[in-house]
């Protein structure tokens, strides 16, 4: 295992390039089982989730490469259907080649997904969807078997917003015979991209981006070409970085249109945004920085994977904030981490109470998931001294050279072997 030794920094200055988004990449390539024939997708982040969901295709029939965040995806059209344990245990997102399989080979064999420790993610409402659109579905030994002649459109209303739910049966939508309208959709980015990509294949949708989503069946789908959106939240670390720490930064490739939360809050903690184009953003902090409340929320609103990152923010603020966590339980994991830091936070429920201090020292901490990761980074380049941060193999899952990119603009962070 490798850790991020990490020196306190006094400004982040320059600029840096948005990666592609994960959490677009991961459903697009699920979508590729949809219909045989070459893929080129591009601006794909070099993370080892894709390189998982690239054996997991390949364990499906779909033959890939990939080189300068490009992909070339291959669906040679083949009879299998299972996505085995070994491949799936690491990563939550494995879950979505469950509705293509279904709909494009009438079966499916899906191990139960591994990935973040940050609470529970039931699949349960995956599975009462693809049942009342007529799937026999049976979870045992760890597996989810599904099959189906042919799946029919329904009304699916979602018990709660569930971004991976709304894709999954987005996908199997696109092939059912007759209409799915699905309601309490997410209405995530992440979402919309999916879609535009199953349109380029042919595919028949319509509201995506809001919370009812209405899919018309087609008989059959074709290839497509495409490029992932940006990644909203590897941006929003960048401007928590920059508020946290101070300098003057600017995001290029950038997806200005989906940030409208974040940018909110980090004004009013004092942050100056000054939006120069739809992908290009410049951030500047020289003052203080000011508490501020938040709650997250689905899309629209402020995003729970930003949860952390905005938390190491009010850690210097010059007040007390509370931030409440509507989406996962579990999720202040990253708490004990920050208070070995001489943060001052509390807990009760699902709110932190953070009181502002003036300066907190370096420490040695740990990783529990992606995002508190990339939060506890956040911290040890606010913090004085030296910090180390173990178990980094959760922040290599959705950031791409996110070290690099952050010694591009004056950090002082070393990767070194883990003997702990």
């Amino acid at each position: 295992m490798e850790q991020l030794i990490i020196e306190s920094c006094k400004s982040l200055n320059g600029q840096v390039t948005i990666s592609g988004a994960k959490n677009s990449s991961l459903p697009i390539f699920a979508a590729s089982i949809l219909a045989a024939g070459t893929y080129h997708i591009s601006n794909i982040p070099a993370l080892r989730d894709i390189r998982t969901m690239f054996k997991l295709l390949k364990n499906v029939g779909i033959d890939s490469s990939f080189e300068n965040n490009s992909a070339v995806l291959t669906n040679n059209d083949t009879e299998s259907f299972e996505a085995p344990y070994e491949l799936v245990k690491t990563m939550r997102a494995s879950i979505l080649v469950l509705g293509p399989l279904l709909a494009k080979k009438g079966r499916a064999k899906v191990s139960l997904p591994g990935g973040c420790a940050i609470g529970e993610r039931p699949v349960d409402l995956h599975i009462a969807a693809l049942e009342k659109m007529g799937a026999k579905i049976e979870v045992k030994d760890g597996y989810i078997f599904a099959e189906c002649k042919k799946l029919q459109g329904r009304e699916i209303v979602f018990d709660k917003v569930t971004v991976t739910g709304t894709e999954n049966i987005m996908m199997a939508a696109v092939l059912a015979e007759g209409t799915t309208l699905l309601k309490n959709a997410a209405q995530e980015p992440e979402v919309q991209d999916l879609a535009d990509f199953l349109r380029k294949m042919g595919a028949k949708i319509e509201g995506d981006g809001t919370n009812t989503i209405k899919i018309e069946g087609v008989a059959k789908l074709h290839s497509a070409d495409h490029e992932v959106m940006a990644d909203r939240i590897e941006a929003g670390t960048f401007l928590c970085a920059v508020a946290g720490i101070g300098g003057d930064i600017t995001l290029k490739k950038c997806p200005v249109y989906a940030l409208d939360a974040v940018i909110e809050k980090l004004r009013l903690a004092g942050l100056e945004i000054n939006i120069i184009d739809n992908e290009t953003i410049n951030a500047k902090m020289h003052g203080k920085i000011k508490a501020v409340n938040v709650q997250t929320a689905p899309y629209p609103g402020f995003p729970t994977d930003m949860q952390a990152q905005f938390m190491a923010v009010m850690l210097k603020s010059d007040g007390v904030s509370v931030i409440n966590e509507s989406i996962f339980e579990n999720r202040f994991m990253h708490v004990p981490e920050l208070k070995r830091m001489g943060a001052d936070i509390s807990l009760n429920d699902s709110n932190a109470i953070v009181k502002g201090v003036s300066s907190f020292s370096g420490a040695p901490v740990m990783a529990s998931d992606l995002r508190a990761s990339a939060g506890l980074v956040i911290a040890a380049l606010m913090a004085d001294h030296t910090s180390s941060v173990h178990r980094i193999y959760h922040l290599d899952r959705g950031y791409d050279g996110f070290e690099k990119k952050l010694n591009s603009l004056g950090a002082n962070i070393i990767r070194a072997e883990d003997n702990e």
